[in-house]
């Protein structure tokens, strides 16, 4: 059975109820993380432990906080005054975490699925987010890494370009992957508005409600927008369902043609900072 699972964020004892709610079985199931494994949530060293464990029967991508937790092992970023990430830079064995984390993926597929963190620009077909996808992976497990991370933050450029090349290439996919809720119809991306769909100023749209989306017909699952909520359809999966902020943990099975939805409320509960 292969299960696609929300944001965690460092909410280790949800994760735990939620695998036994589901009887996940490392022998006989695949568990799908689409990022933000780490932080604002108290144990993000357990979820990374627990995570690693379950190697080969889990497939983890990259959130924006994953690749906030690098930065700012690398000294290129500081911390945020929400951040719950000091047990894992404090750990005697941290530098194998980090080397665990910057091996994970941006994009994947399971069971017809195209799984991201945060959302695909609409002028993507599959192929081609996995490409780059993979395109910036090779870089962050390079030997330039802590140079790249210095230089992966900003909002521009904000759409995307086949004539984009090096560092603003390679940011345009982070963003986009692993940061992006609305877009212009044109696909220019919006870093500004963070509330819910319905909360759209004029002229912007969720990502995956653009005009000609290259990826429409191909199932997409993505987290990261716990203001959206849960989207549960047969071509579209939304999963962050606000864990970290008392909401609840959610889980959906996806293979075999059969739908399973799984969500169990989070003890953890802070103010959204």
């Amino acid at each position: 059975m292969h299960w696609l699972v929300g944001d965690i964020q460092g909410c280790d004892d949800a994760l735990a109820r939620l695998l036994a709610e589901i009887g996940y079985s490392p022998s006989r199931d695949h568990l799908h993380a689409l990022g933000d494994l780490v932080n604002r949530g108290p144990r993000s060293l357990a979820v990374l432990r627990r995570l690693r464990a379950l190697e080969g029967s889990a497939t983890c991508l990259l959130g924006n906080h994953d690749l906030h937790l690098l930065a700012l092992a690398h000294g290129v970023r500081r911390a945020h005054r929400s951040d719950t990430l000091h047990e894992v830079l404090a750990a005697p064995d941290r530098e194998a975490w980090l080397d665990w984390l910057r091996q994970r993926p941006l994009a994947d597929q399971a069971q017809g699925w195209l799984l991201v963190h945060a959302g695909v620009p609409p002028q993507w077909d599959v192929a081609q987010t996995l490409a780059l996808a993979h395109e910036v992976e090779a870089v962050l497990r390079g030997a330039d890494l802590a140079a790249f991370l210095g230089l992966m933050y900003g909002n521009q450029p904000a759409r995307w370009s086949e004539a984009l090349h090096g560092v603003e290439r390679w940011r345009f996919v982070v963003n986009a992957l692993t940061r992006m809720r609305f877009v212009a119809a044109d696909g220019t991306l919006d870093f500004q508005v963070k509330e819910g769909a319905d909360a759209a100023p004029p002229g912007l749209l969720p990502w995956f409600e653009a005009p000609g989306r290259r990826t429409l017909g191909t199932p997409v699952a993505f987290g990261h927008w716990s203001t959206l909520g849960l989207i549960d359809r047969p071509d579209l999966l939304a999963l962050d369902t606000g864990c970290v902020w008392g909401g609840s943990l959610s889980a959906a099975r996806v293979d075999g043609g059969r739908r399973e939805l799984v969500q169990l409320r989070c003890a953890q509960a802070q103010a959204p900072g």
